[in-house]
């Protein structure tokens, strides 16, 4: 590594929720080192951080089976110019964030190179495929978990393991106070409020916008006074939105101020419950990919809240479960304020959240890796 020049970073996130998360990332290797340089696979967050994109997420965020066969020749394409660009500009040292099919590959390529690879937001190999343990062990120089239980599953694999946390406990400064908020979007604080989280990808939309916007509907008839905030990220794109809709893209304002969530199961579900906001989470897949899915994967639950909790804190309704009838139900127990149901689930939520650490991940992450091999 030179001594005089910047510490070339290569990052690669390949979806919304990586971007975030390299963005956080590269501000705390900045903070601690201003003498680096950023290039990678990232989205508009990392750019806005100083780093020089490749390929944008929006080209290579994918979900499910059949879609990831589908767009196979393209990606292959990626990773040929990706090795390419990686061996031209020799980085100094490598940042996988999570989007394991194809980071992992890209770490095996790329190991005879001797570039230190670290991986942050690590596979989830404890759900599924978990012979890939073995290639992370022979590529990562740094692995970093961010939920308590898999840096035991890990270890127990024998993979070294960091645990700092989890990023969501951050303490994040907006840009507007909840009052501003309410002003802004023309909503009655005396009201009660529906977030809807319908997904960050436009595959997850195109599965699950029509049975939100009727779950909504019945809702709607049922308590006539209940707001709608729609979080819709940059990327995706949502037709039929009623008017009486509030769309907010900051997906954290629309989860602080809620009274309840309608969530697909994702990262938003763990924002949810470290705000101690009350859930419906629910999912729906292809059907190749959910029969492909049924005998593959090994986990009890499919959201992050219920795996952290090692029990089922809140409700999920999956695939042919995801009827607007009962996720109404659900939702109209959880809107009323004293139900049995809404306080157990914002106590068991609390519970949930103190497992996850406290804030100061993405520095300390950023240190363990700036300290390698420096």
């Amino acid at each position: 590594m030179p001594s005089n020049g910047p510490i070339k970073f290569f990052i690669i996130a390949g979806e919304p929720s990586g971007d975030l998360h390299g963005a956080k990332l590269i501000q705390a290797i900045k903070s601690i080192n201003n003498n680096t340089s950023f290039m990678g696979h990232g989205g508009d967050l990392m750019q806005n951080e100083g780093m020089k994109i490749i390929e944008h997420t929006n080209n290579l965020s994918i979900m499910g089976f059949k879609e990831v066969i589908m767009h196979l020749p393209r990606m292959l394409k990626i990773m040929k110019k990706t090795i390419k660009i990686i061996e031209s500009v020799k980085p100094d040292k490598i940042i996988l964030i999570d989007y394991p099919g194809f980071n992992l590959r890209l770490a095996k390529n790329i190991n005879h190179l001797n570039v230190p690879i670290f991986y942050f937001i690590l596979p989830q190999a404890w759900a599924w495929k978990s012979k890939r343990v073995k290639l992370m062990k022979k590529t990562l120089s740094q692995s970093f978990s961010i939920f308590p239980f898999e840096k035991k599953w890990y270890q127990s694999k024998g993979l070294s393991v960091k645990y700092y946390g989890h990023p969501f406990v951050e303490n994040e400064h907006l840009n507007e106070n909840t009052k501003q908020f309410f002003k802004r979007q023309n909503l009655n604080p005396k009201k009660p409020i529906l977030t809807l989280l319908p997904g960050s990808r436009q595959q997850e939309i195109d599965r699950h916008w029509h049975i939100f916007l009727k779950t909504v509907e019945l809702v709607k008839k049922l308590q006539p006074n209940v707001q709608i905030i729609l979080a819709k990220s940059n990327n995706v794109h949502i037709q039929n939105i009623p008017k009486y809709y509030c769309i907010e893209s900051n997906s954290k304002k629309a989860i602080l101020v809620a009274s309840v969530a309608l969530v697909a199961s994702g990262t938003a579900t763990l924002e949810c419950g470290i705000e101690r906001v009350p859930i419906v989470v629910c999912y729906k897949l292809s059907f190749f990919s959910w029969i492909i899915a049924k005998y593959i994967i090994r986990i009890k639950y499919i959201s992050i809240v219920n795996l952290i909790a090692e029990k089922k804190i809140v409700p999920e309704y999956i695939q042919s479960e995801m009827k607007p009838i009962k996720m109404r139900d659900k939702l109209i127990e959880l809107l009323d304020p004293m139900s049995k149901s809404r306080l157990l689930m914002l106590k068991n939520l609390e519970q949930m959240k103190i497992k996850l650490g406290a804030p100061g991940v993405y520095k300390n992450v950023a240190e363990s890796i700036i300290k390698e091999g420096s």
